[in-house]
């Protein structure tokens, strides 16, 4: 696996149930897994792939900075972005089955990508898309009524 320039980390209150629901859920791997020390089980790292792609960081809530949305009313200051190769209907169908929140049914977007939003266990948020056709910036501006300034697309 090539290693990803940015690698999102989160934070759970029970990170190893977390690694079963992401695995159930999403249908996430583990690479790596760190247990905390006996006297400090927060101190707990695990990072998991998705079909051998890409690379997220799960922890534990290690001090008062770093809590879970079930902790904090369910506020998320990020939203973790997966693409897939294969069927995002699929994916959100093996999501919902787990017990995970749809918050949007997959649809198609106006840059040629198949989306759904999601919350899991804990509340947070993620959004998985495939490509299902493909779009010049021309059409995408054209379909938005908006201009687009992208440095990698055409």
């Amino acid at each position: 696996m090539d290693t990803p320039v940015f690698t999102s980390a989160v934070t759970y209150r029970d990170p190893k149930a977390a690694l079963a629901w992401l695995e159930s859920a999403f249908g996430f791997e583990v690479t790596m897994a760190i247990e905390g020390p006996d006297d400090a089980p927060e101190m707990c790292h695990y990072e998991m792939s998705c079909a051998g792609r890409g690379r997220i960081m799960v922890g534990a809530e290690w001090n008062d900075r770093m809590r879970s949305p079930i902790h904090v009313g369910g506020a998320n200051t990020q939203t973790v972005h997966v693409h897939l190769d294969r069927s995002v209907d699929e994916h959100c169908q093996r999501a919902r089955a787990a017990g995970a929140e749809i918050l949007a049914d997959p649809d198609d977007q106006f840059y040629g990508d198949r989306t759904y939003q999601v919350l899991d266990l804990e509340g947070h948020r993620w959004s998985f898309s495939q490509t299902v056709r493909t779009v010049t910036r021309a059409e995408a501006e054209a379909a938005i009524g908006q201009p687009i300034v992208a440095t990698e697309w055409d």
